[in-house]
């Protein structure tokens, strides 16, 4: 079955050039394509795709309003955000507002594959610059009372300071030398237990815990 996706994105030269890339990758569907927020929430609601491709800066209604409405009303598709703008508070509040994934738009067509394939499966892909942005982003805020951090076992921290470090739950579990569904309830463990709801925020707070640096 293909991964059916709808995008959007005010550039009607970046939006046709993106429509064109995800038609020639295996397994993807373009559903349809949007200028603005409102537009792509119509979209949503019509053809109610496995995944939102959408830029941050539009009309209308801007990424992080439309990720939120769409998380919010149609939980059953998942968000990746697609920009070229570096303002970090954006892509902070796109993250709180539910997004799975992050990419710039100078990614290639194997990298976006990757993160609509990630984000469908409920899976977390953020792009090793916008990762950096979003945990300074994160450091600037409160930081994590020492409260949610006793809360944790000795190896649910050490699992957080694995994914803040980048590694996936096979690389996790060959690190610590257990199998992977023991790394599994670790990481559901730890998400229920600080109230996260991703990597992507797991990230966020293991920086702004003192976790990782």
């Amino acid at each position: 079955m293909n991964l059916r996706v709808v995008l959007a994105d005010d550039q009607a030269v970046v939006r046709e050039g993106l429509v064109t890339l995800l038609g020639l990758l295996p397994g993807v569907e373009v559903v349809g394509a949007a200028a603005d927020g409102d537009a792509a929430l119509e979209l949503v609601a019509e053809h109610h795709p496995d995944v939102l491709l959408v830029d941050l800066r539009m009309p209308r209604r801007d990424g992080v309003s439309t990720t939120e409405a769409v998380r919010e009303r149609y939980p059953a598709t998942e968000v990746v955000v697609l920009t070229t703008y570096t303002d970090d508070e954006s892509l902070l509040g796109a993250l709180r507002a539910g997004a799975r994934g992050f990419l710039t738009k100078d990614a290639d067509a194997e990298a976006i594959a990757r993160a609509l394939r990630s984000a469908a499966a409920g899976q977390s892909t953020v792009d090793g610059e916008l990762q950096r942005r979003l945990v300074n982003a994160a450091t600037r805020r409160a930081p994590v009372r020492a409260a949610e951090v006793e809360g944790l076992t000795a190896r649910e921290i050490e699992v957080l300071r694995l994914i803040a470090a980048g590694l996936s739950n096979t690389e996790i579990a060959r690190e610590l030398v257990v199998s992977e569904a023991t790394v599994k309830t670790h990481v559901n463990h730890l998400f229920s237990k600080a109230g996260l709801r991703d990597r992507a925020q797991a990230v966020a707070f293991a920086y702004r815990a003192g976790i990782a640096d």
